[in-house]
């Protein structure tokens, strides 16, 4: 758009939460009042809240609030950190500021001393003036970011380009909607050097649980696949169910012939917490599990979490070397960003996965990302960060 110089969406869209409110959005223009007249006319807009020479507010399709502010372009980097929140993490910069003889506003930091205001274009400009090595949005939670940043300690974060495949899909030998050879292609489109198909078990009958030989015939039409594809390696895989007794859906000799193995609850969840967090140990301690699926069960907005002793499950996940799932799809994001953070500092290994039941939906990746760095994982951090040989060399097996 013509005129429109910078623009960024801040609040805790920026953040990366898993839900958010309102959408912020700051920019700096040449010609405001034409980019405000657009921004009201587009085609997203249901109804036009407040307009104004440097802002707006419009509701959208869904009911969603977007506000529109356009800044000085001196201004840009302390007023986009401002609006990026969190309201805690400011708090804390307020009070740095002060200590430190300034006082921050939204707009600039004021010397005390004389009065005399410093505006920064960028948020790494503020953030050096007060003493601090940047801190990303996703970490503005005021949970000892700003400690690690005063002794510039803060995490190299996992970014989207650091995951190297995808060891949880789906294809339609169960509920997916696409070939292997369909998703095989759309994985290595986005650059990923393999992917796991990890369909149902049996007892997932609505979802077209595979029995055990056609688990088989599976595996075997995965090896056919390999030899056609190039560029990238499918893996043999299996969601399998925990069964209410705790017991796997399929036996242990099956499980041995996949490359991947992850163990899910998709019944029984309304068990008695002991009940529960045996069933997720028993798994946890098969040899053959890899990867614990959505761990906690909940669904964002609809299902809350099955109850369970979360501290003993990561105990065990640490001791023995099993990965704990960020199931990506959005209205998963399970494990969450709390217990994600948990999990690393008790040294389990976490796997972030799409679950994608056709290609489209392998990009949704990303708000898996937004979980881990707001966990504070770092590339190491994953296992499926981890070239192919290496992953193998992981994997239990």
């Amino acid at each position: 758009m013509e005129g429109l110089e910078h623009i960024t969406a801040a609040g805790s869209y920026r953040r990366g939460k898993e839900t958010v409110g309102d959408i912020d959005i700051l920019a700096t223009a040449s010609r405001p009042e034409e980019i405000v007249a657009a921004f009201v006319k587009m085609p997203q807009v249901e109804e036009v809240l407040a307009r104004g020479p440097t802002k707006a507010s419009v509701i959208v399709r869904e009911t969603v609030q977007v506000d529109l502010r356009i800044v000085e372009h001196k201004s840009y980097g302390t007023v986009l950190q401002y609006f990026t929140g969190s309201k805690e993490h400011n708090v804390r910069l307020r009070q740095l500021a002060l200590d430190r003889g300034y006082s921050l506003s939204e707009y600039s930091l004021t010397r005390l001393a004389d009065g005399k205001d410093l505006f920064f274009e960028r948020e790494e400009e503020l953030y050096e003036a007060l003493g601090l090595a940047y801190i990303p949005p996703e970490l503005r939670e005021d949970a000892g970011e700003v400690e690690a940043a005063l002794q510039r300690r803060l995490p190299k974060l996992v970014e989207i380009g650091d995951l190297r495949g995808d060891l949880h899909v789906h294809s339609d030998w169960s509920d997916g909607r696409s070939t292997i050879q369909e998703m095989a292609l759309a994985a290595k489109l986005l650059g990923y050097e393999y992917i796991a198909f990890c369909d149902h078990s049996p007892s997932v009958g609505i979802a077209g649980g595979l029995a055990p030989e056609k688990l088989e015939k599976k595996i075997e039409s995965i090896a056919a696949a390999n030899e056609s594809l190039e560029g990238i390696t499918v893996l043999s895989g299996t969601e399998v169910d925990i069964k209410a007794d705790g017991k796997l859906d399929y036996p242990d000799d099956l499980l041995a012939k996949v490359d991947v193995v992850v163990a899910s609850v998709h019944m029984g969840q309304q068990q008695t917490e002991r009940e529960i967090t045996g069933r997720l140990i028993s798994a946890i301690e098969n040899e053959f599990v890899d990867i614990i699926g959505h761990p906690t069960g909940r669904i964002i907005n609809q299902r809350e979490a099955y109850e369970f002793d979360m501290q003993a499950v990561l105990e065990a996940a640490a001791r023995t070397g099993t990965a704990m799932e960020i199931n990506a799809y959005p209205s998963r994001l399970d494990l969450n960003d709390v217990n994600s953070r948990a999990a690393k500092e008790m040294g389990v290994k976490m796997c972030i996965n799409s679950d994608a039941h056709e290609p489209l939906q392998l990009g949704v990746m990303k708000y898996g990302i937004n979980v881990a760095r707001r966990a504070w994982l770092e590339k190491a951090d994953l296992l499926n960060t981890l070239g192919l040989q290496e992953l193998l060399r992981a994997l239990k097996k």
